[in-house]
């Protein structure tokens, strides 16, 4: 029996087989099995100890039978021992290392591995999310970023995913816009520079609200002739989303992030009234100071906070659209699971909204799909607060891009000055744009996390810079013995690993299966990222342990194969976080 992509999922089924033989009920006894300590093993099953404490037995004795009761295929790619109370410790034996090493050689075979964990499951993914007229700011880019990667993530281990810019384009800012628009314009500004005008016009627009009544009741004017379908207005208002797609667009294209649809709050205006009138027919919403809400007595946090789906001047709001776009999600993109990525601040909300929705299609006999707010923290600056511009601004994501390639680019005119500009320039690109995207990448979402240009830009620790300059060292070490890393036949005669750090190598590579699994069961890519940063250092503990061309066919062949494989899982790895490797720096 061969190793499959993931050990675990054989092991837990020879586990839960050895405990039926011995009469264990499935009902009473764990089969999971999981990484393991790399100390003790690669894998461990801890069902036996809760089973034991059960049944007042003895956990250690029963681990022994159920050690002897394992079938022989488990036994022959593993050793099976026991630790503590009751623990069983399951290492792969070289032959079976190899075999993995063998099966997997392209990026292909690592994604026909990987397809079996969430093969058959369609994923909305609902990520970035701007409202329009507004530029994006640096705290955009964890959404953005977080969302590409579970994106990319999901799509590798088999699910079917779409992704959903559920973009802000509807809603009584524009009646503020479009006065300041029509009063305020700067023609010259708006040519020069459409956003930045659009962003100045509503603010000052909004200034002007709060200080000159008239001006507010104008605004609230020319939101209701938008509503109405005015020529004019439904003119100036496709301009301004037009003008802020454009400036989203070359963002998106520089951090390689793609969508398959940008359903604005727009798109949902029709599809509202249906929802008030069911859940008003459901008696799930209930009229409340004029406004029509869904009460939540039974929980302790909401019991006595209204969602608000339709506001006292009859307006909708995000949970009016939130609701449509739930069911819309659902009935259109037959969604088994949707992920919803927004700031921390915004988690009450979801939660208001899964609950409404859980009552509201249990209701109908809906068939109701798995759903995730996957919250984020906030980036901070050396100072500890929000990150900000020295006049206090947010930073504008697109400066800060900016500034991030020419930072890299300046690092690498300093460290290989006899490159080609164009290739300097290129090599700056990859580098920098990858440094924002792991330093955000790496951190655990819902933490916020302290960004510094020295940090992430540092050839040292868990950086981009590190992991890429790893990959292209392995692709150096190819070159300059012309070796295809690709090549089957360079490799063909690979034996078992047999030194320690070979060992080391060998099983951090198999445990990419198990990352996976955890990364897109989570939804944190911070574990990939963790993964391939012990991943690189694992190799080089290997590569100063292990001289690789040796004059021995078969260890020279086994060397090689641990270097193109260590090479295939970064490059793979760094690609599914969105990142563009380099076959030289």
């Amino acid at each position: 029996m061969h190793v499959s992509f993931q050990p675990a999922v054989d092991l837990a089924a020879a586990v839960a087989a050895a405990g039926r033989q011995l009469g264990f009920a499935d009902s009473e006894f764990s089969s999971e099995v999981r990484t393991a300590d790399p100390r003790h093993g690669d894998f461990q099953a801890n069902g036996v100890l809760a089973y034991a404490k059960l049944h007042k037995a003895n956990p250690r004795a029963l681990a022994e039978k159920v050690v002897a009761a394992l079938p022989s295929e488990i036994l022959s790619i593993c050793d099976a021992s026991l630790a503590g109370p009751g623990f069983i410790n399951f290492r792969l034996r070289p032959t079976a290392l190899l075999a993995w090493l063998q099966q997997y050689g392209s990026a292909r075979q690592l994604e026909e591995g990987a397809a079996g964990l969430h093969r058959g499951q369609h994923y909305v993914v609902d990520f970035s999310s701007p409202n329009t007229a507004k530029q994006l700011h640096v705290g955009h880019i964890r959404g953005m970023v977080i969302g590409e990667a579970i994106c990319r993530m999901l799509a590798f281990c088999g699910a079917t995913v779409i992704r959903d810019n559920h973009i802000g384009d509807w809603g009584t800012q524009f009646g503020k816009l479009i006065w300041g628009y029509k009063n305020l314009r700067n023609d010259e500004a708006l040519a020069r520079d459409p956003l930045e005008e659009l962003e100045r016009l509503y603010k000052a627009a909004d200034a002007a609200t709060k200080e000159r009544p008239e001006v507010l009741e104008a605004a609230r004017a020319e939101l209701v002739k938008l509503q109405a379908g005015d020529a004019e207005n439904l003119a100036l208002w496709n301009r301004i989303n037009a003008i802020s797609s454009g400036a989203f667009e070359e963002i998106y294209r520089k951090l390689d992030i793609r969508f398959d649809h940008q359903l604005g709050e727009s798109f949902y205006n029709d599809k509202l009234t249906p929802v008030y009138g069911e859940l008003s027919r459901l008696g799930l919403a209930t009229e409340s100071e004029g406004a029509l809400v869904v009460f939540h007595p039974e929980h302790p946090r909401f019991n006595t906070q209204p969602f608000i789906i339709r506001k006292s001047d009859g307006a909708a709001n995000y949970a009016s659209t939130d609701l449509a776009t739930m069911l819309y999600r659902v009935e259109h993109f037959g969604a088994d699971a949707i992920v919803i990525l927004t700031d921390a601040r915004q988690t009450d909300h979801f939660e208001q909204l899964w609950l409404t929705t859980q009552k509201w299609f249990a209701a109908t006999g809906r068939r109701l799909p798995r759903f995730e707010h996957v919250s984020f923290g906030s980036i901070l600056g050396e100072d500890g607060k929000a990150i900000k511009t020295r006049s206090g601004d947010p930073i504008r994501l697109k400066a800060l891009l900016s500034e991030a390639e020419e930072r890299a680019f300046a690092l690498v005119s300093t460290k290989s000055p006899e490159l080609p500009e164009t290739e300097r320039r290129e090599i700056a690109a990859a580098v920098g744009i990858g440094a924002v995207r792991y330093a955000d990448l790496s951190q655990n979402r819902s933490s916020d996390y302290v960004f510094t240009w020295d940090k992430i830009l540092s050839l040292e620790g868990n950086t981009a810079p590190y992991l890429l300059y790893a990959v292209a060292r392995i692709h150096s070490i190819f070159r300059r013995h012309g070796v295809d890393p690709a090549d089957p036949a360079a490799v063909a005669a690979a034996a078992p690993p047999e030194s320690e750090a070979e060992f080391a190598l060998a099983r951090k590579l198999v445990a990419l299966a198990s990352t996976l699994e955890l990364t897109t069961s989570q939804l944190r890519p911070h574990f990939l990222c963790t993964y391939l940063y012990e991943l690189a250092g694992a190799y080089s503990a290997f590569y100063a342990a292990d001289k690789v061309l040796v004059d021995d066919p078969a260890v020279r062949a086994r060397r090689l194969l641990l270097c193109a494989r260590t090479l295939l899982v970064l490059e793979s790895g760094l690609r599914l976080l969105g990142l563009r490797t380099l076959g030289r720096m």
